[in-house]
């Protein structure tokens, strides 16, 4: 439920309070109205409340460098070429 639920619960029980005048024996609509309005009002003022809370929670940002080749320091230095070999007299 959000806040439009919420509206048209209020909505709906403000018609039902105030603009129908029927006289139905086995229910009474100011009463079902004024269940309706509440209704809506605890649904606008549970959303509004959900929403202060979600913007004052902190936000952590993680963020993992990943390498893919090593650094140059850590490479062990290439092996030094043999020494050329004396020709044979």
């Amino acid at each position: 439920m959000g806040l439009g639920t919420g509206i048209f619960l209020i909505t709906l029980g403000a018609i039902l309070t105030f603009a129908i005048r029927a006289n139905i024996w086995w229910l009474d609509l100011r009463a079902v109205g004024w269940v309706f309005i509440l209704a809506g009002l605890g649904v606008v003022a549970t959303t509004l409340w959900y929403w202060q809370d979600r913007k004052k929670r902190a936000r952590t940002l993680i963020v993992e460098e990943n390498r893919l080749s090593h650094p140059t320091a850590m490479m062990p230095p290439p092996p030094d070429p043999p020494p050329p070999s004396a020709p044979p007299s």
